[in-house]
């Protein structure tokens, strides 16, 4: 597991505004976090397709289609960083380049 890596995962059970259900999100925390065996934690950003949510200013990132493996132009929703259980993530879908993750 690396950092920009996009993956199919399960973000249940929220509330409110926050993104939920099955979707994709982008791996964020450093790698050196992400190999550490025993730790099953994992820093997450949602990714939407609402056009709704691009309107959100600065923290809704624009990731063009086939991006990062995703087949629709999307949206890395960053206000929403979360922490998931490894468990959550269900299937890699690709990887980000160092361009969009910067």
């Amino acid at each position: 597991m690396k950092r920009g890596e996009v993956y199919w995962a399960m973000l249940a059970p929220r509330s409110g505004s926050e993104q939920q259900g099955r979707r994709p999100v982008i791996i964020v925390s450093r790698d050196g976090f992400n190999r550490a065996p025993n730790w099953r934690s994992v820093i997450v950003v949602p990714i939407s397709t609402s056009t709704s949510q691009a309107e959100r200013g600065p923290t809704a990132v624009l990731l063009p289609a086939k991006s990062g493996g995703l087949k629709k132009t999307s949206i890395a929703v960053c206000h929403q960083v979360t922490t998931l259980d490894r468990a959550k993530l269900e299937k890699l879908i690709g990887m980000l380049s160092q361009g969009l993750m910067q």
